[in-house]
């Protein structure tokens, strides 16, 4: 028998064997989606925020 005829034995196949890229990717996609969610609500709430401030200094 020659060495390079060695058969190594497959891994068994795991349901779970996607789960942590699709974890990654849901991670990101969630991250991606609070960055945006951010992006859209800081003037706003900087806007409300000056236009308090101006009329307790008025």
């Amino acid at each position: 028998m020659h060495r390079s005829h060695t058969v190594f034995p497959l891994r068994p196949r795991r349901p779970d064997s996607g789960y942590s890229t699709e974890s990654v990717v849901v991670i990101a996609l969630l991250v991606g989606l609070a960055i945006a969610v951010f992006a859209v609500l800081t003037p706003a709430v900087t806007d409300k925020a000056d236009e308090i401030v101006s009329m307790l200094s008025e």
